[in-house]
């Protein structure tokens, strides 16, 4: 497994990719809605401008969420803390951070919260 901060730092800089193309995608959007009247216009073959706009937001949060995700992993690793679970305290598995690099919690205790 390469370093969790080579790895990290990877998954942001794809985690910001994403997040500039779906803003480009919403500045699109709104650009459209504007040229459209006030009725929530639509492609006669496609959804409507709303329903294509909470679909792209929703898209926009859950990348916000993931790059959250990966600082806080990334303050793990710069306090020693990384790949140490936050509940029982043991390690995480190394198959398990290839998986979810950002994981917080060892599989059993991950499995009990659900």
């Amino acid at each position: 497994m390469d370093s969790p901060v080579v790895v990290l730092r990877a998954a942001r800089d794809s985690a910001r990719r994403r997040l500039a193309e779906v803003e480009v995608q919403l500045m699109q959007l709104r650009e459209a809605r504007g040229a459209e009247s006030a009725d929530d216009e639509h492609d006669p073959e496609g959804g409507t401008l709303s329903a294509e706009w909470s679909r792209i937001e929703g898209v926009r949060v859950g990348v916000l969420t993931e790059l959250e995700g990966i600082d806080a992993a990334l303050d793990r690793v710069a306090a020693g803390t990384f790949g140490i679970c936050e509940v029982c305290g043991t390690a995480i598995p190394e198959g398990r951070l290839e998986v979810r690099p950002t994981a917080t919690r060892c599989v059993r205790c991950a499995e009990l919260r659900q």
